[in-house]
């Protein structure tokens, strides 16, 4: 039974505004030697592991605020590491400007993260939804994030000992000849603990699109719903670009029924 839960709302230009220091997340040393092998320096290896993990896309102005540096020979040297390197291609967007598009292989070859979706190539609505996400990141890097399918399966299954049939999964349809794929998680939001690894407490977010409907939002709810009922305890962070959802966010997850409720922050 849930002895806890909680809907925080964050506005994505609050959190853009926020500083931390850039070397507060645990990465570990052989993803960012592997990525300082390639030729970048250490800050630049340290984004570049945070962006393909969590994104696959960025602007510019989130690298000149995660290295603390202004347009200049710094940031010249680095857009041309990446072009040069074949290892990003930038794409550009009525509204969204340049856009950066990590999509090398090798590069993710190098930090384990050859096969995730974020070297594809996507929408511009994905692709808008990617960056919020990297803004929430960049803004809270004191956090452990569960960064990959095997590391989310591991906490709840191992650690908390949820059976797998609880966890929100999807199953893709290869070729006839392949057998169908069961993944797991495969919204890909932030999932964090508040900086123990060993810690049972996990934070579950949800970024909310362009659209002004929140029935995606009610339809992730009801696939993490089966989740969430196995929790003891958990927070939920629903992030998006402006204030107006945050009031009808805040009635709907009200309404869900997990367990004993405790107030809901809004923050």
């Amino acid at each position: 039974m849930c002895i806890f839960r909680a809907l925080e709302a964050y506005s994505l230009a609050e959190i853009g505004n926020r500083r931390t220091n850039h070397n507060a997340m645990t990465i570990a040393p052989v993803h960012i030697d592997a990525l300082k092998a390639l030729g970048y320096t250490e800050a630049e290896a340290r984004f570049l592991y945070i962006v393909a993990t969590h994104s696959g896309y960025f602007v510019a102005r989130q690298f000149l605020a995660f290295a603390n540096a202004h347009w200049g020979e710094r940031t010249t040297t680095f857009w041309n590491k990446l072009h040069t390197k074949k290892h990003a291609r930038t794409e550009c967007f009525p509204k969204s400007g340049i856009v950066y598009h990590l999509f090398s292989r090798r590069l993710y070859r190098q930090i384990d993260r050859e096969n995730i979706r974020n070297r594809r190539q996507h929408e511009i609505e994905y692709i808008q939804r990617r960056l919020g996400i990297l803004d929430f990141v960049l803004s809270n890097l004191q956090y452990w994030y569960l960064e990959t399918e095997p590391e989310k399966m591991s906490f709840f299954c191992d650690q908390l000992k949820t059976p797998r049939h609880f966890l929100p999964s999807k199953i893709y349809h290869g070729q006839r000849t392949s057998q169908p794929t069961l993944r797991y998680f495969v919204d890909k939001f932030p999932m964090f603990l508040p900086g123990d690894p060993s810690s049972s407490v996990v934070t579950f977010t949800y970024l909310q699109g362009p659209e002004a409907s929140l029935t995606e939002f009610v339809h992730h709810l009801e696939v993490y719903l089966p989740l969430f009922r196995q929790l003891s305890e958990f927070r939920v962070l629903y992030l998006a670009r402006i204030d107006s959802h945050f009031e009808r966010a805040k009635e709907l997850y009200r309404g869900w029924k997990v367990g004993r409720v405790s107030e809901i922050d809004i923050l």
